[in-house]
């Protein structure tokens, strides 16, 4: 029964791992992610999204037809009880080139926020910066992080809901010093495949406790208003993210995307409405001089030539 298991775990397992590497595959070629002779310096946090992530590209670096290097780095922020010989043993299996760093931020999150008030922000930004000034330091080209498409998501529901802010993450980024291009190659995978992929390869999870231990995070809301919309209307969360990709700034209200204020009529332009012209009735025959009613279909009766069978030639 135990190799029966085994064998059918082993098969869920290589299905996962073909799903994810086609899913970070594709993201890496539509964003241009990663570049011949990239040095690509993955953040490894210990927890599943960073383990998965760096599974993925070692895989895809042996079949992808371009060469880039992968050097792996943690940051430990000594939290109390890390364990920190669990990620270089578990690197070591890898024959991985990586870095582990050591910085106490996590005393100065707890010296600067007060206790019961979120840690996220300030924690992450003075992890931003190391990470940033360190992968100028080992000429990496470019900074991946394990962020997926629940991730984005999320991001741009929080920002919507708690900033007034149609903003998520995007794929790729350049930093606002214009030193550093960010990529997330799991920016088309869904976290429950993540999940699953990383319990069967049983990585050597490490939670965090600095953030992780915080309840009720807006995070953790909008988490759980978007897996409740997965359940009950499979699909949605696909839509939302297609969206995402699919913008039009002219049919929006952001007069910083699109320019609303310099928008004129074109006074030459022939009577028609803004649908297909062989869709149109002919305008141009009625009699707009006096008031009252305005039979279009009588008038166009009354000149066959031009008359259009709107009814037939509509498309949805």
């Amino acid at each position: 029964m135990s190799e029966d298991l085994s064998k059918l775990q082993t098969s869920r397992m290589n299905k996962l791992q073909r799903k994810l590497r086609s899913e970070v595959g594709k993201a890496i070629g539509d964003y241009n992610m990663i570049e011949e002779g990239d040095r690509v310096m993955c953040c490894l946090s210990g927890g599943k999204d960073s383990y998965a992530m760096l599974d993925i590209l070692l895989n895809l670096q042996q079949r992808a037809p371009i060469k880039f290097e992968i050097v792996a780095v943690n940051l430990d922020q000594k939290q109390p009880g890390f364990p920190e010989e669990v990620l270089p043993a578990y690197l070591d299996t890898l024959n991985v080139p990586y870095h582990i760093l050591e910085k106490d931020t996590y005393s100065v999150v707890r010296e600067k926020i007060p206790e019961g008030q979120k840690t996220c922000s300030l924690c992450s930004r003075l992890r931003r910066g190391t990470l940033y000034g360190f992968a100028q330091k080992i000429g990496a080209t470019k900074i991946a992080l394990g962020h997926h498409r629940d991730d984005i998501i999320e991001t741009l529901f929080l920002n919507m809901f708690f900033a007034g802010k149609q903003k998520a993450m995007p794929p790729k980024l350049l930093s606002d010093d214009g030193a550093n291009v960010v990529i997330r190659p799991l920016a088309y995978s869904r976290e429950k495949d993540i999940a699953e992929y990383a319990e069967l390869k049983s990585f050597p999870i490490i939670p965090c406790n600095l953030c992780g231990s915080q309840e009720n995070l807006k995070r953790a809301e909008v988490k759980d208003m978007l897996n409740l919309w997965d359940e009950h209307h499979p699909g949605r969360i696909e839509s939302i993210f297609t969206a995402m990709q699919n913008t039009s700034p002219s049919q929006g209200v952001d007069r910083e995307q699109f320019d609303f204020v310099s928008l004129q009529r074109d006074a030459d332009a022939p009577l028609k409405g803004d649908v297909a012209e062989s869709d149109l009735p002919a305008f141009d025959f009625v009699d707009v001089a006096n008031n009252g009613h305005i039979d279009l279909d009588a008038a166009a009766k009354s000149h066959s030539e031009n008359k259009i069978d709107i009814v037939s030639t509509y498309t949805p």
